[in-house]
């Protein structure tokens, strides 16, 4: 009987394992407390009041911390819409969603609830949100204000380590690859139950299916079950292929980490190198808090 070491899935073995994940020890924080989630993805950031103005050498090491982990989460925050909105500006100019619906008088502050009433919830699936987008967003700031007791968790991967357990062959065939990343497919429909009126067009997009990250210069994969329906210039049956292979890959457990929410969290992930998957696990209870989302920039 073949015991768990020797079970790993094809592409995956322990060698690539230790290819991935050891990598340079990280500088230390001398401002915050950094505590890691998993080898691959995650770390919980103490020591800072976001409902507060953050220091210049406090802000660096946010950043850092961001560059090192992919997605980084805050517990026990305090944050008006106001903060929060302030929080997400000091990265950069704000997203605007095409589709869902926001907090009113803060167009930017989109609402993510689920309640007994609902027919879905935000998130379901592998995503980067909106790559549908020209500029896809840089990254999102989810602020939780109720959750429920138990589920609501959401999982992060990490897409630097799903390209680099790739074999050398299909990272030469997917080197100069484009996909489409279509949200009409997606939006169309989606927030009717709350009363909201779909536009007449939604955001479609080419990318390629591996981007360079601006600003670690590292490789990630960048395509996703939620947006991406098709390889440029492959015939309709390889690209569906190439796509399954690629996104049950990018799902392997060995790229995650998954959290449990709080009231009062905030999370900041990555959307240029990482995905998320929210789980729906907790109906009829009642999850409620906001994103902010920040724009990022093409693709390259």
């Amino acid at each position: 009987m073949q015991d768990a070491t020797t079970m790993a899935k094809p592409g995956l073995q322990r060698p690539d394992h230790v290819e991935i994940f050891a990598r340079a020890p990280q500088q230390s924080y001398d401002h915050i407390r950094v505590d890691k989630l998993t080898p691959a993805i995650g770390a919980e950031i103490s020591g800072v009041d976001l409902n507060a103005d953050i220091a210049p050498e406090v802000f660096a090491e946010i950043e850092r911390a961001f560059a090192d982990h992919l997605v980084i989460f805050f517990r026990d925050q305090h944050l008006s819409a106001e903060r929060h909105i302030a929080f997400g500006r000091m990265f950069g100019d704000l997203h605007i969603h095409p589709a869902a619906p926001s907090e009113p008088g803060h167009p930017e502050l989109m609402v993510i609830a689920a309640d007994e009433n609902s027919v879905r919830a935000n998130g379901e699936g592998w995503h980067s949100d909106v790559s549908c987008d020209a500029e896809p967003p840089l990254g999102s700031m989810l602020y939780i204000r109720e959750c429920p007791p138990v589920g609501g968790d959401t999982l992060f991967a990490n897409m630097y380590a799903a390209y680099d357990a790739l074999s050398d062959r299909m990272k030469a065939y997917l080197a100069d690859l484009r996909a489409v990343h279509d949200g009409e497919h997606v939006y169309r429909g989606l927030y009717a139950d709350l009363g909201v009126a779909d536009r007449p067009k939604y955001p479609r997009s080419i990318h390629p299916v591996v981007r360079t990250h601006p600003v670690t210069g590292r490789k990630a994969l960048f395509v996703n079950s939620g947006f991406t329906t098709g390889l440029v210039g492959a015939a309709p049956h390889e690209s569906a292929a190439v796509l399954r292979h690629l996104f049950d890959h990018l799902a392997h457990p060995m790229f995650q980490c998954r959290f449990r929410w709080t009231p009062g969290t905030l999370a900041f992930w990555d959307n240029r190198c990482a995905q998320h998957h929210a789980i729906w696990d907790y109906w009829p209870a009642r999850r409620y808090g906001n994103r902010v989302t920040i724009k990022g920039d093409v693709p390259v």
